[in-house]
């Protein structure tokens, strides 16, 4: 996406009557630095054996404890599943050079909501299709598995599922472990040679995919339909990883936070607004996830449809007249407000075409110019709140240039976002840190879990 100038809050042209309708969603350093305090509490709780059961950021152990060092070889499989499509990737590794191929495969609704046995038959399906179409039925592969889903490991290769998310809810996989469902799926296939070495998040599928290029990469980030993060810890503060499953002489651990649920248990009520309680209460787990729900692209365009039409009935945008399609819940999409945000300062293009859609062709330059504010407002709260969630790690950890590894499709795809955050960490904490986009997904991470654990083997 291009770039394009950023603008302050303070650069819009609107009346003062609409910024004071949308100025609970504009936050201050002191707030952003009470959520960095409230999280870091939380990762402590989490992280603690005596606190971890009623933790909200569960900060799990990965068992994940050696970075690439360049030195991996061969063909290494990987499946990452996490939202409406999953990736399957073949990476073949040789030093520095590596080749990938890889395929999208669609996961239908009816499957999202059905068992997980349907689920895991239709990704084992997709599996040996693609192994099949390289001719490498033959071959034991090695396969890394993300599963972008809060998970508790007990293993580099045993990992169960703690709750869904992202309007996933398949019936029998909470509380199961799900390599044994997919090594489960694809013994019942039985027709290609594939050997689960490792499952990981996105987040640490992302961590690791950066290591690859940068040795200084101790962060994983995720904005994109969900989010999450994960950082490289001390082995001895990986309290509630099971002993024998990891070496306690290697000085360190990646540990997944899960800091999509920070915000339960009223820890967040004090930025919580009016459009956050709407999409909480009409989500598919209310009172869950809540922090996801004010960063994510699941409820970026969903807030941003709110905000507009509380301009609307305040008779603020569009004299006041509703565009029907506006009218229904999920009809603004997350990437309208990439593309509206993409427009140049004075211009409207996109937005006028967006609008257009929605059954609004009479807009003013003036509507345009608020509903681009309303789009900036909710993409810069998200932004500002995972800055806070970065800064705190970096606080943390205590280290000067660290890179942080960073996918997602609102990081990727929204304008602002990547200076948005690089600015907001900057005032927020003391350590020099870098954003690193992660270019080909957590997929090739993934692969290079597997390679790592398989040399490790």
């Amino acid at each position: 996406m291009k770039t394009v100038p950023m603008c302050t809050i303070d650069d819009f042209d609107v009346q003062p009557e609409i910024r004071d309708a949308v100025k609970d969603l504009i936050l201050s350093d002191d707030q952003l630095r009470v959520v960095m305090q409230k999280l870091n509490v939380e990762i402590e709780r989490g992280l603690s054996k005596e606190t971890h059961d009623e933790s909200i950021v569960k900060c799990f152990s990965t068992y994940v404890q050696d970075l690439p060092n360049g030195t991996e070889k061969g063909n290494f499989l990987a499946l990452d599943l996490g939202g409406t499509n999953f990736r399957v990737l073949l990476i073949t590794l040789d030093g520095q050079n590596f080749d990938m191929k890889s395929k999208i495969y669609a996961i239908p609704q009816s499957l999202m909501l059905g068992s997980g046995t349907q689920l895991f038959d239709h990704i084992a399906r997709c599996l040996a299709l693609f192994v099949k179409e390289l001719k490498l039925e033959k071959e034991t592969l090695p396969l890394g598995f993300t599963f972008s889903f809060p998970l508790v490991q007990h293993g580099l290769t045993k990992g169960t599922l703690v709750r869904w998310t992202k309007g996933f809810n398949c019936s029998g996989v909470v509380d199961e472990d799900v390599v044994a469902l997919l090594e489960e799926a694809i013994a019942r296939r039985n027709d290609v040679k594939i050997d689960v070495c490792a499952i990981l998040n996105d987040t640490t599928g992302t961590l690791m995919s950066c290591a690859w290029k940068s040795r200084n990469c101790r962060i994983g980030l995720i904005v994109g339909t969900g989010t999450n993060a994960c950082y490289v810890e001390q082995t001895s503060n990986a309290k509630c990883a099971i002993p024998e499953r990891y070496d306690p002489k290697k000085p360190h651990m990646l540990i997944n936070c899960e800091w999509g649920a920070f915000g339960e248990q009223g820890v967040l009520d004090f930025i919580i607004t009016e459009f956050d309680r709407d999409i909480d209460e009409n989500s598919t787990h209310p009172s869950k996830q809540l922090f996801e729900k004010m960063i994510s692209g699941m409820y970026m365009g969903e807030l941003t449809r709110l905000v507009l039409l509380k301009l609307i009935n305040l008779g603020l945008l569009f004299d006041g007249k509703c565009p029907k399609e506006l009218k229904k819940p999920g009809n603004f999409f997350t990437k309208y407000v990439s593309e509206i945000e993409s427009d140049a300062k004075g211009k409207y293009t996109n937005c006028r075409e967006i609008l257009a859609e929605i059954g609004c062709r009479n807009a003013t330059d003036q509507d345009c110019e608020n509903v681009r504010f309303a789009c900036s407002v909710v993409s810069r709260r998200a932004a500002h709140l995972a800055s806070a969630g970065i800064a705190t790690l970096l606080e943390k950890m205590g280290e000067n240039n660290v890179t942080v590894g960073v996918d997602g499709s609102v990081y990727r795809y929204h304008p602002h976002f990547h200076n948005l955050m690089t600015e907001k960490i900057s005032q927020l904490q003391k350590y020099k840190f870098d954003l690193m986009l992660s270019e080909d997904g957590s997929g090739r991470g993934a692969a290079l879990v597997a390679a790592v654990a398989s040399q490790h083997r």
